[in-house]
């Protein structure tokens, strides 16, 4: 269901650029591996450090999550978290925001806090698929009072773990967040996916990566299936890369204006899904260098169409859907159908803000069909979608008086946007 949303703000006047972006952004910590770390250093044999962290609205929710059941966190002198296990126990409530991380990967640690753990958040945050983990850990042992927010599970200590067979299709968060907790199980876990395929799975891929370098075994050899075994997990001491999800933004902006931006620390092998960008803005035209310096990308002079199945990246498909309503042609995004279930109904956002502004677009059954036309201003839309915000402004890079109804809404993920998009554009020319 698509809702209009209470702006938090006044609307903010997308700042229309004015010539070719020539910039150096610096983008902080990825959301994804900052909240994975938090959790695994929560759970881990001794105190952790965790360098560069992303401080926004979603890992301060993290933070705060972890706090109320035992766990200490300070920051050190410079921004670093220490992070220092404690006995987790309630009574507690954890306020999930809008926060999916929040959602899905504490209820399986809360198993093993002693006393009753209670969870809120956000309106829409009670509308996001959350069952299969909640169903899950019942399976494992779990003793969980409620099917969606708000909800609460009672923890003894203790969860035996085993074998579940879950619904992961709505949401790659419903394995991860499992996983995160499995080596205190006492059995471990083997979890195994049915249903349509898992999206976003590089996702997944991360979580495996993180808790085999903190020396858990993890097994996902067959396919839909992980096996986690009981271990102790090593303390972090762990520098997060850029976000690169968030840098994507800032690339459109070399993209629709034909300059160029670079982001620095670029990494050069990642399991996060943002780096997909590279692939994407080649195919629509953009020139790219990844060197010592970070990563450059160069806009063409006309950005082209594209055919991508984006199930695997879907967080980036309202980048790429502004980009292709400033491209020459017809694009189409596929196999996006999960983003009905984020932080708003992303394809009906979508469908409803560019139409408004006079493109043409369709909804298909897993995706979008985009028709790059002349655009006009108006309002856009964010529906407290972080991201939905980030699309409008990279319209109103090329469309005057465009305004975005909360721009507020990206501290969930990016707490100084219009700062560094203001900055961004002061080096046009």
């Amino acid at each position: 269901m698509i809702r209009d949303h209470c702006p938090m703000t006044a609307p903010w006047l997308a700042p229309v650029a004015r010539g070719a972006v020539h910039a150096t952004v610096e983008v902080a910590g990825s959301k994804s591996i900052t909240n994975r770390a938090l959790v695994l250093s929560a759970l881990a044999s001794e105190p952790s450090v965790l360098r560069a962290p992303l401080r926004s609205r979603d890992t301060d929710l993290m933070a705060e999550a972890l706090r109320t059941v035992g766990v200490r966190i300070s920051e050190g002198e410079d921004g670093e978290w220490l992070i220092t296990p404690g006995l987790l126990r309630g009574p507690a409530t954890v306020d999930c925001g809008l926060a999916g991380t929040v959602l899905r990967f504490l209820p399986p640690l809360a198993c093993l806090a002693e006393g009753e753990i209670a969870f809120d958040g956000d309106p829409r945050a009670r509308e996001r698929p959350l069952g299969a983990v909640l169903e899950g850990l019942r399976a494992l042992g779990g003793t969980v009072k409620g099917d969606s927010l708000p909800f609460a599970v009672l923890g003894s200590g203790y969860l035996p773990g085993g074998e579940v067979t879950i619904d992961a299709s709505a949401s790659s968060q419903f394995i991860s967040g499992l996983l995160l907790s499995a080596p205190h199980f006492e059995n471990g876990l083997t979890v195994h996916h049915e249903g349509a395929a898992v999206p976003s799975l590089p996702h997944v891929a991360m979580t495996v990566e993180m808790l085999r370098e903190h020396g858990v075994e993890v097994d996902d050899s067959q396919p839909n299936s992980w096996s986690v075994s009981p271990s102790r997990i090593r303390p972090l001491d762990l520098t997060v890369e850029p976000d690169l999800s968030n840098a994507a933004p800032f690339l459109a902006a070399a993209a629709v204006t034909g300059g160029s931006v670079t982001v620095p620390r670029w990494p050069a092998a990642t399991t996060q899904a943002g780096d997909a960008m590279r692939g994407i803005l080649t195919r629509m035209g953009a020139e790219l260098v990844l060197d010592e310096a970070g990563l450059t990308v160069t806009g063409p002079q006309q950005l082209s169409p594209v055919d991508l199945d984006l199930h695997d990246v879907g967080e980036l498909a309202p980048t790429v859907a502004a980009l292709a309503a400033l491209a020459e042609g017809e694009s189409r995004l596929r196999g996006i159908a999960h983003l009905r279930g984020h932080e708003t109904d992303r394809l009906a956002a979508l469908r409803r803000e560019l139409g408004a502004l006079g493109s043409e677009v369709t909804e298909t059954e897993d995706g979008l069909l985009i028709r790059g036309r002349e655009l006009h201003g108006g309002k856009w839309h964010s529906y407290a979608d972080h991201r939905m915000a980030t699309a409008g402004a990279i319209l109103g890079l090329r469309v005057p008086e465009l305004t975005v109804d909360d721009i507020a809404t990206t501290s969930k993920t990016l707490p100084d946007f219009p700062d560094m998009w203001t900055n961004m554009l002061g080096t046009v020319r």
